[in-house]
């Protein structure tokens, strides 16, 4: 990390780096969060935890700021944990091996924890800062953000003393996040019943892959094509001609992504393997067109699959049957603020297991009625095809007000600093402000950081020049608000 030590801020980086060196991926942050409670008793802070391991950071006022009202600073030390294939990273016991790529900061072979690390370091460089002529500071380190929001779901009533807090978890320089999406997954089930397959029939593999993916709110309006819809597609019109059992499907890795692969097992009868194939170059054709440039990396494939048990002809009718009309997309957009999405959904998992089938969506909406109607549609979707649904890990939007003191305030900042306007905006994914904003009615709320690529991917890098940026934003506004 020689090559890191001179980059400014020195102070965020020196935090950043000391972090990087622990493990923490979701789940897995108890020692991170004792590392942020004794960089918070070093810095003077008094120091509370709860129950889920939310660490609570308090500082007094500098002199003259006394009188002012206390504003937060809300992250989160968990980090995804991904890798390239090859790369020999334990996330349970390695430490991130951070480098500098000219002008951008990354890790070697793995996610860099840039989201939400520099927020984590660029908080703790606040309450170390003995220049900072700030107010009352609270600095909430929150766990768990990436998978479940399980921290900031925990944050209890009455806990923080802010009206302002200020969110550091987005990814893009100049941009001031006011809103977000809520969100509700569906957990679809069947119980399936299996037999052998027909005598001489012949185990084929159709295999979907190619597909750029993506994050499942920001994404969701981009054209990209869903894996378990191509797949869906393609059973259905291989049942059509006959002559095939269906064993297994499987596709879709994460609720929160758009389902890059997928692929299913068929027993083909004898002689029908040809006829199977050229359905299957057809339908590619016809995917690779209607995709065109939004996704032109489809491929739709027949490979040599392993023989085993198949489904009954009612449970796989059942299974295509969800596969085609199982809800995916956009359901709505904004009427407020252009081009935003308002509601969705992302058909995101699909598994066959041995007496079972299990589908997962993810459904986002900045209005919780619509939420839930569409979650109610999707059930019913589910259960014309004999799924019984159940939702869990409901969150709730962030309502955008775009005339809120803070707003104007952070705003005007930007372009004394920059000589420019941020842009204001709201997004289609989740935030942990809405979960607490739910809990502290009238709290002013605001989201934003450097500009980061990639992230949740092992290309994961953060702009060096964004994050000196960023800490000239945050100390400024910190010195206004």
């Amino acid at each position: 990390m020689s090559d890191l030590a001179d980059l400014e801020p020195r102070p965020l980086w020196r935090y950043f780096l000391e972090l990087s060196r622990i493990p923490r991926g979701s789940r897995n942050e108890a020692a991170a969060m004792r590392w942020v409670a004794e960089q918070g008793r070093a810095l003077g802070c008094a120091v509370e935890q709860d129950a889920v391991g939310n660490v609570l950071l308090r500082k007094a006022a500098a002199r003259g700021g006394e009188g002012r009202a206390p504003v937060a600073l809300q992250v989160h030390a968990d980090m995804v944990c991904e890798k390239n294939e090859g790369t020999p990273h334990d996330f349970e016991r390695d430490g991130i091996d951070v480098v500098r790529d000219g002008e951008v900061v990354r890790a070697r072979g793995t996610t860099l924890g840039a989201d939400d690390g520099i927020g984590v370091a660029a908080a703790l460089a606040a309450l170390a800062d003995p220049e900072l002529r700030h107010g009352p500071l609270e600095v909430l380190v929150t766990v768990d953000e990436e998978t479940g929001l399980t921290g900031a779901n925990a944050v209890r009533p009455g806990w923080l003393a802010a009206k302002v807090l200020l969110n550091l978890d987005s990814e893009e320089e100049g941009e001031l996040t006011i809103g977000c999406a809520g969100g509700v997954d569906t957990v679809a089930t069947r119980r399936v019943t299996r037999a052998a397959p027909a005598a001489g029939s012949v185990p084929l593999r159709v295999k979907v892959s190619g597909l750029r993916g993506g994050h499942s709110g920001t994404d969701i309006a981009a054209g990209r094509g869903n894996a378990l819809r191509v797949l869906g597609q393609v059973l259905a019109a291989l049942a059509a001609g006959g002559g095939c059992e269906l064993a297994s499907v499987r596709g879709g890795n994460k609720r929160n992504a758009i389902a890059r692969e997928a692929s299913a097992v068929l027993q083909v009868a004898p002689g029908r393997a040809a006829a199977v194939r050229e359905e299957v170059a057809r339908q590619e054709a016809a995917w690779r067109a209607a995709l065109g440039a939004f996704d032109p990396g489809l491929s739709v494939a027949v490979e040599p699959g392993s023989a085993g048990p198949v489904l009954s002809p009612a449970d796989a009718q059942a299974v295509v049957g969800l596969l085609l009309a199982g809800p995916h997309g956009v359901e709505a957009m904004s009427p407020d603020i252009p081009g935003l999405v308002q509601t969705s959904t992302n058909f995101g998992v699909f598994e066959t297991r041995d007496d079972a089938v299990e589908a997962n969506f993810l459904t986002r909406s900045s209005v919780d009625a619509s939420k839930s109607a569409l979650a109610a549609r999707i059930a019913g979707v589910c259960a014309l095809a004999g799924f019984e649904t159940h939702t869990t890990g409901g969150y709730p939007g962030w309502k955008p007000e775009p005339g809120a003191p803070v707003v104007k305030l952070v705003d005007g900042v930007h372009r004394e600093l920059f000589g420019k306007p941020m842009v204001v905006r709201a997004i289609h994914a989740g935030l942990e402000c809405g979960l607490i904003g739910e809990k502290y009615p009238g709290l002013q709320m605001v989201s934003f950081g450097p500009t980061m690529w990639d992230a949740h991917t092992p290309d994961e890098r953060v702009s060096i020049a964004s994050v000196q940026n960023f800490w000239r934003l945050l100390r400024a506004v910190l010195e206004r608000v």
